[in-house]
Order: structure tokens, then C-alpha cells, then sequence
């Protein structure tokens, strides 16, 4: 055998080639298209996502989709900040499209951005301020030898939409949630009104519920954020319930995009969940939440002030976790591929 043929090998020239850095956080995949993607044009990052969405969304089904990713496949593309004060923007991207906002992806991106060289380093923490679809974002690496061991952020501007509401469901019937933002918006649920548990041994019917809960929300109402129309959607559903430690306060599980499940327990999510609690006086300023994912990792939160974002109420969370750098792998599409641009079975 010659093996070192195998490790000489480079795909042919005209063969398109994407570089990524792939990381997770609390368990969620976050692919960091770091070379190989053309510029996005745009002067805000809503414009770049227009664009992607209108131009390039092949490649990001390429990324995304098999055979290189999966139906729970989550990424995110490095632009050029467009405001004065950020270091970078950032595209996020999964299977249905192109999110307007991500806390694990913050968390993730912080690491690599840092423990790359992209962004300089400072100890022992290292601020990196993002220009997200949602807005600007502050987030801070915190270092311990000689890496970034733990990220936090702090958030846009989240706010409770409406609580206590009730959706009519077909095959479940009257389902009660309440509508929040955190840099998106979700729908929460109780797990156990709807006869499931925030287990991974319930992942099919949390799914199949979950998309059924946000089809019967979108086809009921009018989403409206109160200054971009393109963020006025609803991006998931998040069932709650009890946590598994003691030390945790109640368990997520989001179950967003097109039935994609998240493994963290959801930063824009936990966010909302803040800015719930907080509405009915049920959290402190500045006090810990920490809350589990569905495999049981956790992310904190806590409310770091409050502010009005439009006609709302609303509060700064700041949340914080873990994230771990996986590969470095450089993808190419074959142009004779019949599947180059990828495929989904679920």
C-alpha cells in the first residue's frame, strides 16, 4: 500500500472548495465557513442574509445537508462587520435556511475566532463584539490556560410578546404557550401538558409536536418585530421541563428550523425564558438560571438590566457555556456530483 499517494492527493483544480473549522456547543455542531464562500453583499447583515438566501443557498445546502452535514446540522458563515464597533459579522445557517440569531454559535464562534488568531487575545478575557441579523452582540472568551475554556454574551434585547395564550392544534387540541423573543422568536410549552418528556427517548414525537405547535401558531397570527420585518417569524417551539440535576433550574428542549432539534439548551432560548421569568417577578436581577439541554448540558442565564426595545419591556441577558473545536476540513464539490449541492432524507 501507499498510503502517503492518499495524503498527496488534492482535488482537481476546478473543483470548488469550501475550508471550515467545525466546533459544538453543549453538544449543538456549529460549521465555521472560514474560506471558499463568495463575499456577501449587503451593507447590514439582513441585507447579506437576503442575499445568501436569494443567491447562494446552494452552498449552504451543500454545507448543511448530506452527505458533508445532517439533518441537525447548524453553521455559520464570517463576514466583514458593518457596524463601527464590531470585530466581525456573522451569517448563521441550518437546514431550512439562515437563523437571525444564535447563542450557541456566539459561544462558538468566540472560541474559534480567538484560539485561531483571527481576533487578538487578551487575558484573562478577550472581548469580540458581533454583528448579527438581530444586532450587535458583546461576547466575552474567558481564558484558562492557553484556551478559551468558557464564553459568554450578552444578548439583544429580549422581551416577553404575549403570555398565557392558547392554540388550537389538530390532534392535540387547546395548547398553551407563551410567545418570547431573544434574538428570535419562540413558542414555549409545557412538556408534560402535552403528555411528552424533555428526553431523548421522546425526540420523534417532540419533533412531529413541536412542528405541529408552530404550524398551528403561524397559521393563527401575525408575528411582528418592532423594527425589521424580515425577523417577524416564528423560528421554534421550546418545551420545558423539569431538570435532571439539582443544581439546574428546569430543562429546554427547541425543536426549531424544519424539525431540527437542538442538543443545547438553545442561547436565544434561554434568553426568552429570561425575559419571561422576569416578567412575572420570578428571577432577580443578575440572578443564575441554569438550564439543561436535551442530552442534559447546561447553559446560565441571567437578566444584566432592563431596557425597552419598541413598545416592550424588555431586559439584556447575558448567557454563558462551553464550546469545543472538532476539525478543520476543507470540502470540495464535484461539478460531475449529481448530489454536490446535498440532500435530506428528514
Amino acid at each position: 500500500m501507499h498510503i502517503e499517494n492518499i495524503s498527496r492527493w488534492r482535488p482537481p483544480p476546478e473543483w470548488p472548495r469550501i475550508t471550515v473549522i467545525d466546533a459544538h456547543t453543549a453538544g449543538e455542531p456549529l460549521r465555521v465557513i472560514i474560506d471558499g464562500f463568495p463575499p456577501l453583499e449587503g451593507h447590514s447583515i439582513l441585507a447579506r442574509r437576503r442575499h445568501a438566501q436569494q443567491r447562494l443557498d446552494h452552498l449552504r445546502r451543500a454545507l448543511m445537508w448530506e452527505p458533508r452535514g445532517h439533518a441537525d446540522m447548524y453553521g455559520c458563515l464570517l463576514t466583514e462587520p458593518v457596524t463601527e464597533k464590531a470585530d466581525l459579522g456573522v451569517l448563521f445557517l441550518h437546514n431550512e435556511g439562515y437563523s437571525t440569531m444564535c447563542g450557541h454559535g456566539i459561544i462558538a464562534v468566540t472560541r474559534v475566532a480567538l484560539e485561531t488568531g483571527f481576533l487578538p487575545r487578551t487575558d484573562p478575557v478577550t472581548c469580540v463584539r458581533i454583528d448579527t441579523p438581530a444586532g450587535l452582540i458583546t461576547a466575552f472568551g474567558h481564558w484558562e490556560n492557553g484556551q478559551v475554556r468558557r464564553a459568554s454574551f450578552e444578548n439583544v434585547p429580549s422581551y416577553v410578546d404575549s403570555l398565557d395564550q392558547v392554540v388550537e392544534v389538530p390532534g392535540l387540541g387547546s395548547v398553551r404557550y407563551d410567545l418570547a423573543f431573544g434574538g428570535a422568536y419562540y413558542a414555549f410549552v409545557q412538556a408534560e401538558e402535552v403528555g411528552l418528556a424533555c428526553e431523548g427517548r421522546h425526540t420523534p414525537e417532540l419533533i412531529a409536536t413541536g412542528m405541529a405547535i408552530k404550524h398551528a401558531i403561524m397559521d393563527s397570527r401575525t408575528i411582528r418585530h418592532p423594527f425589521e420585518e424580515d425577523m417577524g417569524f416564528l423560528y421554534g417551539t421550546i418545551f420545558i421541563g423539569p431538570a435532571e440535576h439539582d443544581s439546574s433550574h428546569s430543562r429546554n428542549v427547541c425543536i426549531f428550523a424544519e424539525g431540527e432539534v437542538d442538543r443545547s439548551p438553545t442561547g436565544t432560548g434561554v434568553s426568552a425564558r429570561a425575559a419571561i421569568h422576569h416578567a412575572r417577578g420570578e428571577i432577580a436581577p443578575d440572578e443564575p438560571l441554569i438550564i439543561e439541554s436535551i442530552i442534559g448540558s447546561m447553559f446560565t442565564v441571567r437578566v444584566k438590566a432592563s431596557t425597552t426595545f419598541g413598545p416592550h419591556e424588555a431586559i439584556i441577558p447575558e448567557v454563558s457555556g462551553e464550546a469545543h473545536i472538532t476539525g478543520h476540513s476543507t470540502f470540495c464539490l464535484d461539478p460531475d456530483d449529481p448530489l454536490r449541492h446535498g440532500f435530506l432524507l428528514r
